[in-house]
Protein backbone atom coordinates (compact mmCIF):
# COMPACT_ATOMS: atom_id res chain seq x y z
CA UNK A 1 0.00 0.00 0.00
CA UNK A 2 2.99 2.29 0.77
CA UNK A 3 4.28 1.68 -2.41
CA UNK A 4 1.35 2.80 -4.47
CA UNK A 5 1.23 5.60 -2.67
CA UNK A 6 4.91 6.32 -3.54
CA UNK A 7 3.70 5.88 -7.25
CA UNK A 8 1.54 7.80 -7.15
CA UNK A 9 2.92 10.89 -6.10
CA UNK A 10 5.62 10.79 -8.73
CA UNK A 11 3.13 10.78 -11.15
CA UNK A 12 1.20 13.72 -10.36
CA UNK A 13 5.02 15.11 -9.93
CA UNK A 14 6.12 14.37 -13.44
CA UNK A 15 2.51 15.29 -14.84
CA UNK A 16 2.35 18.06 -13.63
CA UNK A 17 6.50 18.85 -14.81
CA UNK A 18 5.29 17.99 -18.48
CA UNK A 19 2.63 20.74 -18.36
CA UNK A 20 4.55 23.69 -17.11
CA UNK A 21 7.36 22.40 -19.93
CA UNK A 22 4.43 22.45 -22.81
CA UNK A 23 2.72 25.84 -21.37
CA UNK A 24 6.33 27.31 -21.77
CA UNK A 25 6.80 25.98 -25.53
CA UNK A 26 3.89 27.38 -26.59
CA UNK A 27 3.92 30.92 -24.78
CA UNK A 28 7.69 31.12 -26.53
CA UNK A 29 6.56 30.77 -29.53
CA UNK A 30 7.64 33.99 -31.58
CA UNK A 31 4.49 35.38 -33.74
CA UNK A 32 4.98 36.23 -37.20
CA UNK A 33 4.13 39.58 -38.58
CA UNK A 34 2.51 40.03 -41.65
CA UNK A 35 0.47 42.88 -43.63
CA UNK A 36 -1.48 40.66 -44.94
CA UNK A 37 -5.63 42.26 -45.04
CA UNK A 38 -8.15 39.62 -45.87
CA UNK A 39 -11.01 40.70 -48.07
CA UNK A 40 -14.29 38.17 -48.16
CA UNK A 41 -15.94 38.61 -52.03
CA UNK A 42 -19.18 39.25 -50.01
CA UNK A 43 -17.66 42.13 -48.46
CA UNK A 44 -15.79 43.49 -51.67
CA UNK A 45 -19.41 43.57 -53.77
CA UNK A 46 -21.19 45.09 -50.97
CA UNK A 47 -18.96 47.86 -50.38
CA UNK A 48 -18.89 48.43 -54.36
CA UNK A 49 -15.11 47.62 -54.13
CA UNK A 50 -13.15 47.98 -57.33
CA UNK A 51 -9.60 46.78 -58.71
CA UNK A 52 -7.61 48.65 -60.91
CA UNK A 53 -3.68 50.11 -61.73
CA UNK A 54 -1.72 52.78 -61.73
CA UNK A 55 -1.95 54.48 -65.14
CA UNK A 56 0.17 58.00 -66.63
CA UNK A 57 -1.84 60.82 -66.03
CA UNK A 58 -1.35 64.75 -67.13
CA UNK A 59 -0.15 66.76 -64.12
CA UNK A 60 0.12 70.45 -64.83
CA UNK A 61 2.53 73.02 -63.38
CA UNK A 62 0.60 75.87 -62.80
CA UNK A 63 1.36 79.78 -61.13
CA UNK A 64 -1.05 80.53 -58.41
CA UNK A 65 -3.05 83.77 -58.62
CA UNK A 66 -5.86 85.74 -58.37
CA UNK A 67 -7.82 88.67 -59.76
CA UNK A 68 -11.21 89.49 -60.12
CA UNK A 69 -14.27 89.68 -62.18
CA UNK A 70 -14.01 92.83 -64.72
CA UNK A 71 -15.26 94.17 -68.17
CA UNK A 72 -13.31 96.66 -70.31
CA UNK A 73 -13.60 100.22 -69.80
CA UNK A 74 -15.68 100.93 -72.77
CA UNK A 75 -17.93 98.64 -71.49
CA UNK A 76 -18.81 100.12 -68.24
CA UNK A 77 -20.28 104.42 -67.86
CA UNK A 78 -21.26 106.03 -64.89
CA UNK A 79 -23.59 108.49 -65.89
CA UNK A 80 -23.44 111.88 -64.89
CA UNK A 81 -24.90 115.08 -65.62
CA UNK A 82 -22.67 118.30 -67.15
CA UNK A 83 -25.40 120.78 -65.72
CA UNK A 84 -26.87 120.62 -62.16
CA UNK A 85 -31.01 119.83 -61.59
CA UNK A 86 -33.16 118.22 -59.55
CA UNK A 87 -33.75 114.56 -59.55
CA UNK A 88 -37.77 113.84 -61.11
CA UNK A 89 -38.01 111.07 -62.60
CA UNK A 90 -36.17 107.76 -61.81
CA UNK A 91 -37.92 104.70 -63.40
CA UNK A 92 -34.99 102.14 -63.06
CA UNK A 93 -33.60 99.98 -60.14
CA UNK A 94 -30.12 97.72 -59.62
CA UNK A 95 -30.73 95.29 -62.16
CA UNK A 96 -32.76 96.69 -64.78
CA UNK A 97 -31.55 96.30 -68.25
CA UNK A 98 -30.88 99.24 -70.54
CA UNK A 99 -31.07 99.64 -74.33
CA UNK A 100 -28.75 102.45 -75.70
CA UNK A 101 -30.52 105.66 -76.07
CA UNK A 102 -32.84 104.79 -72.89
CA UNK A 103 -34.27 107.31 -71.04
CA UNK A 104 -32.70 106.94 -67.35
CA UNK A 105 -33.48 109.91 -65.51
CA UNK A 106 -34.83 113.17 -66.13
CA UNK A 107 -33.88 116.53 -64.12
CA UNK A 108 -35.60 119.58 -63.63
CA UNK A 109 -33.58 122.77 -63.01
CA UNK A 110 -34.91 126.75 -63.56
CA UNK A 111 -31.61 127.88 -65.32
CA UNK A 112 -32.45 125.12 -67.86
CA UNK A 113 -35.08 127.56 -69.05
CA UNK A 114 -32.16 130.91 -68.96
CA UNK A 115 -30.10 128.88 -70.84
CA UNK A 116 -32.60 128.44 -73.85
CA UNK A 117 -34.04 132.03 -73.06
CA UNK A 118 -30.14 133.29 -74.01
CA UNK A 119 -30.12 131.62 -77.00
CA UNK A 120 -33.16 132.57 -78.14
CA UNK A 121 -32.06 136.33 -77.51
CA UNK A 122 -28.60 135.40 -79.33
CA UNK A 123 -30.10 134.06 -82.30
CA UNK A 124 -32.52 136.53 -82.96
CA UNK A 125 -29.72 139.60 -82.20
CA UNK A 126 -27.61 137.62 -84.77
CA UNK A 127 -30.12 138.12 -87.69
CA UNK A 128 -29.42 141.42 -87.05
CA UNK A 129 -25.28 141.35 -86.59
CA UNK A 130 -25.58 139.10 -89.85
CA UNK A 131 -27.35 141.75 -92.29
CA UNK A 132 -25.10 144.38 -90.78
CA UNK A 133 -22.24 143.06 -91.11
CA UNK A 134 -23.38 142.07 -94.86
CA UNK A 135 -24.41 145.98 -95.36
CA UNK A 136 -20.81 146.70 -94.20
CA UNK A 137 -18.84 144.62 -96.09
CA UNK A 138 -20.78 146.06 -99.39
CA UNK A 139 -20.06 149.81 -98.28
CA UNK A 140 -16.74 149.04 -97.27
CA UNK A 141 -16.07 147.51 -100.98
CA UNK A 142 -17.56 149.93 -102.58
CA UNK A 143 -15.61 152.51 -100.69
CA UNK A 144 -18.66 154.32 -99.33
CA UNK A 145 -17.89 152.96 -95.55
CA UNK A 146 -14.58 153.30 -93.60
CA UNK A 147 -12.79 150.22 -92.46
CA UNK A 148 -13.28 150.74 -88.91
CA UNK A 149 -17.31 150.34 -89.09
CA UNK A 150 -16.82 146.99 -91.46
CA UNK A 151 -14.09 145.81 -88.98
CA UNK A 152 -16.84 147.08 -86.27
CA UNK A 153 -19.74 145.22 -87.32
CA UNK A 154 -17.36 141.80 -88.60
CA UNK A 155 -15.93 141.61 -84.72
CA UNK A 156 -19.58 142.03 -83.44
CA UNK A 157 -21.38 139.69 -85.48
CA UNK A 158 -18.52 136.89 -85.29
CA UNK A 159 -18.06 136.86 -81.36
CA UNK A 160 -22.30 136.52 -81.83
CA UNK A 161 -21.78 133.81 -83.79
CA UNK A 162 -19.36 132.02 -81.31
CA UNK A 163 -21.48 132.53 -78.63
CA UNK A 164 -24.91 131.17 -80.31
CA UNK A 165 -22.85 127.92 -81.84
CA UNK A 166 -21.45 127.68 -78.04
CA UNK A 167 -25.33 127.43 -76.76
CA UNK A 168 -26.36 125.42 -79.78
CA UNK A 169 -23.83 122.74 -78.61
CA UNK A 170 -24.45 123.23 -75.00
CA UNK A 171 -28.54 122.63 -75.73
CA UNK A 172 -27.76 119.77 -77.81
CA UNK A 173 -25.52 118.03 -74.81
CA UNK A 174 -28.81 118.96 -72.62
CA UNK A 175 -30.74 116.93 -75.59
CA UNK A 176 -32.70 119.99 -75.86
CA UNK A 177 -33.31 120.70 -79.51
CA UNK A 178 -31.89 123.96 -80.76
CA UNK A 179 -35.34 124.21 -83.55
CA UNK A 180 -37.51 123.29 -81.19
CA UNK A 181 -36.27 126.65 -78.74
CA UNK A 182 -35.73 128.51 -81.73
CA UNK A 183 -39.78 127.60 -82.43
CA UNK A 184 -40.53 129.28 -78.96
CA UNK A 185 -40.48 126.05 -76.94
CA UNK A 186 -38.89 125.99 -73.69
CA UNK A 187 -38.33 123.11 -70.92
CA UNK A 188 -37.29 123.50 -67.39
CA UNK A 189 -36.31 119.53 -67.74
CA UNK A 190 -34.31 117.42 -69.34
CA UNK A 191 -33.53 114.04 -69.93
CA UNK A 192 -30.45 111.76 -69.72
CA UNK A 193 -30.18 108.87 -71.86
CA UNK A 194 -28.52 105.40 -71.88
CA UNK A 195 -24.84 105.84 -73.55
CA UNK A 196 -24.39 102.05 -73.81
CA UNK A 197 -26.47 98.74 -73.60
CA UNK A 198 -26.20 97.00 -70.63
CA UNK A 199 -27.51 95.96 -66.73
CA UNK A 200 -27.99 98.89 -64.25
CA UNK A 201 -25.76 97.94 -61.47
CA UNK A 202 -25.73 100.62 -59.23
CA UNK A 203 -28.09 103.66 -58.42
CA UNK A 204 -27.28 106.90 -56.40
CA UNK A 205 -30.20 109.06 -56.43
CA UNK A 206 -33.61 108.90 -55.70
CA UNK A 207 -36.69 111.66 -57.03
CA UNK A 208 -36.18 114.90 -55.40
CA UNK A 209 -31.85 114.57 -55.10
CA UNK A 210 -30.35 117.82 -56.29
CA UNK A 211 -27.08 116.28 -58.66
CA UNK A 212 -24.34 118.38 -59.24
CA UNK A 213 -21.91 117.69 -62.56
CA UNK A 214 -19.04 115.96 -60.18
CA UNK A 215 -22.13 113.59 -58.87
CA UNK A 216 -22.78 109.68 -60.72
CA UNK A 217 -26.28 109.37 -60.94
CA UNK A 218 -26.05 105.51 -61.73
CA UNK A 219 -23.93 103.10 -63.59
CA UNK A 220 -24.28 100.54 -66.33
CA UNK A 221 -22.10 97.48 -66.78
CA UNK A 222 -22.02 95.53 -70.42
CA UNK A 223 -21.21 92.57 -69.53
CA UNK A 224 -21.15 90.70 -72.93
CA UNK A 225 -17.54 91.40 -72.91
CA UNK A 226 -16.89 90.22 -69.52
CA UNK A 227 -13.15 89.10 -68.27
CA UNK A 228 -10.93 87.66 -65.72
CA UNK A 229 -8.44 90.36 -64.65
CA UNK A 230 -5.04 89.03 -63.06
CA UNK A 231 -2.22 89.87 -61.39
CA UNK A 232 0.77 87.95 -61.59
CA UNK A 233 3.74 88.47 -59.34
CA UNK A 234 6.74 90.12 -61.07
CA UNK A 235 8.90 86.64 -60.66
CA UNK A 236 6.39 84.74 -62.31
CA UNK A 237 5.30 86.79 -65.21
CA UNK A 238 7.93 85.81 -67.98
CA UNK A 239 6.13 82.21 -67.69
CA UNK A 240 3.17 83.65 -68.83
CA UNK A 241 1.88 83.98 -72.52
CA UNK A 242 -0.69 84.26 -74.57
CA UNK A 243 -2.67 81.60 -75.04
CA UNK A 244 -1.91 79.65 -72.11
CA UNK A 245 -5.07 78.12 -70.20
CA UNK A 246 -6.71 79.49 -67.10
CA UNK A 247 -8.47 77.38 -64.63
CA UNK A 248 -10.16 79.90 -61.88
CA UNK A 249 -12.46 79.68 -59.08
CA UNK A 250 -15.35 81.67 -57.17
CA UNK A 251 -14.47 80.80 -53.82
CA UNK A 252 -17.24 82.94 -52.29
CA UNK A 253 -20.14 81.63 -54.69
CA UNK A 254 -19.12 78.52 -56.16
CA UNK A 255 -16.74 74.84 -55.85
CA UNK A 256 -16.98 74.87 -59.47
CA UNK A 257 -13.85 75.38 -61.92
CA UNK A 258 -14.13 77.52 -64.98
CA UNK A 259 -11.75 77.89 -67.63
CA UNK A 260 -10.31 81.22 -69.60
CA UNK A 261 -7.02 81.80 -71.20
CA UNK A 262 -4.50 83.86 -71.37
CA UNK A 263 -5.46 87.37 -73.82
CA UNK A 264 -3.29 90.03 -72.90
CA UNK A 265 0.04 90.55 -70.54
CA UNK A 266 0.59 93.70 -69.20
CA UNK A 267 3.77 95.84 -69.47
CA UNK A 268 4.21 97.39 -66.35
CA UNK A 269 4.43 96.67 -63.10
CA UNK A 270 2.98 97.96 -60.14
CA UNK A 271 5.38 99.52 -58.04
CA UNK A 272 3.13 99.13 -54.61
CA UNK A 273 2.58 95.37 -55.11
CA UNK A 274 5.55 94.24 -57.74
CA UNK A 275 2.88 92.65 -59.85
CA UNK A 276 1.93 92.40 -63.42
CA UNK A 277 -2.09 93.06 -64.66
CA UNK A 278 -2.96 89.40 -66.60
CA UNK A 279 -6.41 89.93 -69.12
CA UNK A 280 -7.87 86.36 -69.68
CA UNK A 281 -10.93 85.48 -71.66
CA UNK A 282 -13.70 83.33 -69.94
CA UNK A 283 -14.84 80.14 -71.64
CA UNK A 284 -18.28 79.96 -69.60
CA UNK A 285 -19.89 82.88 -71.18
CA UNK A 286 -23.01 81.39 -70.32
CA UNK A 287 -22.61 81.32 -66.54
CA UNK A 288 -23.85 84.14 -64.92
CA UNK A 289 -21.14 86.22 -63.47
CA UNK A 290 -21.08 89.80 -61.43
CA UNK A 291 -18.49 92.12 -61.93
CA UNK A 292 -16.34 92.78 -59.00
CA UNK A 293 -16.54 89.13 -57.75
CA UNK A 294 -13.15 87.71 -55.87
CA UNK A 295 -11.40 84.75 -58.07
CA UNK A 296 -8.72 82.50 -57.36
CA UNK A 297 -6.85 80.96 -60.74
CA UNK A 298 -3.90 78.83 -61.71
CA UNK A 299 -2.55 79.97 -65.31
CA UNK A 300 -1.24 76.66 -66.80
CA UNK A 301 2.05 77.14 -67.90
CA UNK A 302 3.46 73.45 -68.92
CA UNK A 303 1.73 69.87 -68.69
CA UNK A 304 3.49 66.89 -68.24
CA UNK A 305 2.08 62.98 -67.57
CA UNK A 306 3.30 60.97 -64.32
CA UNK A 307 2.21 57.79 -62.69
CA UNK A 308 -0.56 58.64 -60.38
CA UNK A 309 -3.46 56.44 -58.69
CA UNK A 310 -6.96 58.21 -57.80
CA UNK A 311 -7.57 59.65 -54.99
CA UNK A 312 -10.15 56.67 -53.75
CA UNK A 313 -6.98 54.11 -54.28
CA UNK A 314 -4.88 56.12 -51.51
CA UNK A 315 -5.88 55.14 -47.67
CA UNK A 316 -3.93 57.35 -44.79
CA UNK A 317 -3.11 55.96 -41.54
CA UNK A 318 -0.43 57.97 -39.12
CA UNK A 319 0.06 61.15 -41.19
CA UNK A 320 1.35 58.65 -44.51
CA UNK A 321 -0.70 56.91 -47.04
CA UNK A 322 -0.90 53.65 -48.48
CA UNK A 323 -2.34 51.69 -51.55
CA UNK A 324 -3.29 47.94 -51.01
CA UNK A 325 -2.21 45.26 -53.59
CA UNK A 326 -3.53 41.97 -54.68
CA UNK A 327 -1.58 39.63 -53.78
CA UNK A 328 -3.77 36.53 -54.06
CA UNK A 329 -7.44 35.53 -54.51
CA UNK A 330 -9.49 32.34 -53.69
CA UNK A 331 -13.08 31.76 -54.87
CA UNK A 332 -14.12 33.16 -51.10
CA UNK A 333 -11.53 35.76 -50.67
CA UNK A 334 -9.21 38.60 -51.57
CA UNK A 335 -5.69 38.57 -50.03
CA UNK A 336 -4.11 41.91 -50.46
CA UNK A 337 -0.70 43.78 -49.08
CA UNK A 338 -0.50 47.33 -48.23
CA UNK A 339 2.40 49.25 -49.85
CA UNK A 340 3.34 52.63 -48.44
CA UNK A 341 3.21 55.68 -51.41
CA UNK A 342 5.74 58.66 -51.51
CA UNK A 343 2.92 60.86 -53.27
CA UNK A 344 3.46 64.47 -55.45
CA UNK A 345 1.06 66.59 -57.34
CA UNK A 346 -2.60 66.16 -56.83
CA UNK A 347 -5.53 67.17 -59.19
CA UNK A 348 -9.05 67.02 -59.16
CA UNK A 349 -9.17 63.47 -59.45
CA UNK A 350 -5.25 61.74 -59.52
CA UNK A 351 -2.40 61.75 -56.67
CA UNK A 352 1.43 61.50 -58.65
CA UNK A 353 3.07 58.33 -57.06
CA UNK A 354 6.79 59.28 -56.64
CA UNK A 355 7.94 55.46 -56.38
CA UNK A 356 5.34 54.09 -58.81
CA UNK A 357 7.59 51.37 -59.44
CA UNK A 358 6.48 49.53 -56.58
CA UNK A 359 3.26 49.79 -58.13
CA UNK A 360 3.50 49.07 -62.01
CA UNK A 361 2.25 45.74 -63.41
CA UNK A 362 -0.07 45.30 -60.10
CA UNK A 363 -3.56 45.16 -59.04
CA UNK A 364 -4.44 47.39 -57.07
CA UNK A 365 -7.41 48.16 -54.89
CA UNK A 366 -8.90 51.46 -56.29
CA UNK A 367 -12.20 51.99 -54.41
CA UNK A 368 -14.12 51.31 -51.49
CA UNK A 369 -10.65 50.47 -49.35
CA UNK A 370 -10.93 53.08 -46.79
CA UNK A 371 -12.07 51.23 -43.92
CA UNK A 372 -9.47 48.35 -44.17
CA UNK A 373 -6.43 50.32 -42.79
CA UNK A 374 -6.18 50.59 -38.72
CA UNK A 375 -10.27 49.18 -38.65
CA UNK A 376 -9.59 45.62 -39.44
CA UNK A 377 -12.39 44.39 -37.59
CA UNK A 378 -14.86 46.95 -39.38
CA UNK A 379 -13.16 46.23 -43.24
CA UNK A 380 -11.37 43.03 -43.11
CA UNK A 381 -9.43 40.59 -40.83
CA UNK A 382 -5.46 41.23 -40.71
CA UNK A 383 -3.32 38.72 -39.78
Amino acid sequence: MKNIYIYLIMVLVLGCGNNDKSTETNTNQPAVPTTDIEVTKAQFNSENMALGNISEQPFNETIKTSGMIDVPPHNKSSVSTFIGGYITKTPLLVGDVVKKGQLLVTLENPEFVEIQQEYLEVSEQLQYLKSEYDRQKTLYDENISSQKNFLKAESTYKSSLAHYNGLHKKLQMMNINPSSVEAGNLSSSINIYAPISGHVTRVNVSNGTYVSPSDSILEIIDIDHIHLELSVYEKDILKVKKGQTINFTIPEATHKTFKADVHLVGTTIDETTRRVKVHGHIDNEDTNFIVGMFTEAEIVIDTAKKWALQKEALMELDNSFYALILESQTDSEYHFEKVKLDIGMQTENFVEILNSNDLKDKTILVKGGYMLLGNGSDGGHSH
